[in-house]
């Protein structure tokens, strides 16, 4: 299985596979979202975007990166969300840099939303769809994000089967990189003190996340 890793900005073509990464925190928000009951999540290409579908839907849950703001029903927060019901509910997602990638990437056949919390079921689907190349978007720090960074390095290898893959140097890196030592430090607004060791909880969710337009939108929802 070929794989690339490419930042938001690298990619020049589409993609007959993605996986998009973000750790730290959009898609250990999204799979805490599910976890928590919400039926979808609707992927907002700007922060006007995503209060105009709250708007039109006001039983929609639109959440953000940093601080609440009006409009907004929460943040971009593991920590924050693990309590939230969202039995049923559509979520509306806007970040940094989680978002910005999986839209990127929207035409592309296969589009999957990972993070560590969902690294094993990622790699399963990948393998079970017979994906011969695969493009990992590492959406952090303009691609250079090593929390990112390592969790494509290791799904990319549990994707092509190797069961030497270990965890743990991995995790490692993405637990010394620079967002983790920012929402350690507070750094970072709208964060919760567990967000760290939420975003580092390896397949703690046994569903993988697809992402696919419907009805113009990026709809991200959970596959098991």
């Amino acid at each position: 299985m070929d794989a690339r890793f490419l930042g938001t900005a690298e990619l020049v073509k589409t993609p007959s596979a993605a996986v998009v990464v973000d750790v730290m925190r959009a898609f250990t928000v999204a799979a805490w979202a599910f976890a928590r009951g919400a039926e979808k999540i609707v992927l907002a290409a700007s922060l006007d975007e995503a209060l105009a579908l709250k708007e039109g839907h006001r039983e929609w849950v639109a959440l953000k990166d940093g601080p609440p703001a009006p409009g907004f029903d929460a943040v971009n927060s593991p920590g924050l969300l693990r309590s939230a019901d969202l039995g049923g509910r559509t979520v509306v997602q806007k970040t940094t840099a989680g978002t910005v990638g999986a839209l990127a990437v929207k035409d592309a056949p296969l589009v999957l939303c990972a993070g560590f919390v969902v690294a094993e079921a990622t790699a399963k689907l990948l393998r079970a769809r017979g994906c011969d190349s695969v493009t990992y978007v590492v959406t952090g720090e303009d691609g250079r994000a090593d929390e990112d960074l390592a969790c494509a390095q290791y799904i990319a290898r549990r994707a092509a089967g190797d069961g030497e893959a270990v965890a743990g140097e991995y995790l490692r890196r993405a637990g010394a990189s620079r967002a983790a030592e920012e929402l350690a430090q507070g750094v970072r607004e709208g964060a919760h003190p567990d967000d760290v060791a939420l975003c580092l909880e390896l397949d703690r969710f046994p569903f993988a996340m697809v992402a696919a337009v419907e009805d113009s939108l990026m709809v991200l929802r959970p596959y098991a």
